[in-house]
């Protein structure tokens, strides 16, 4: 064991590899941390999909329509505001 630390009156080229080693062990960390910290939280991302709407509701097709440009802004608001009094923002056509 002496000879490994006194190798040549240095520290031995072994020595490089202390360095490797914890960068692995930070890596390692810092990666199963970033993993699992969402697991069971809602982040500030994860807010606004309940707000959003989903799938095939009338809300998000003529909103999907909207930023195609099939319809201009005033057809928007307007049929925006029969489907608002016809399924509600939370209703059964799905939240906007």
């Amino acid at each position: 064991m002496h000879t490994l630390a006194n190798w040549d009156g240095g520290p031995g080229p072994w020595i490089l590899f202390f360095p490797l080693i914890w960068a692995a062990v930070v890596i390692g960390v810092v990666t199963v941390l970033r993993r699992t910290a969402g697991r069971g939280r809602r982040g500030p991302w994860n807010a606004m999909a309940d707000s959003r709407p989903t799938g095939d509701s009338p809300i998000a097709v003529l909103g999907r329509r909207f930023a195609s440009g099939e319809i201009d802004e005033d057809e928007y608001w307007r049929r925006i505001s029969v489907l608002d009094e016809q399924f509600g923002r939370t209703g059964k056509g799905g939240a906007a």
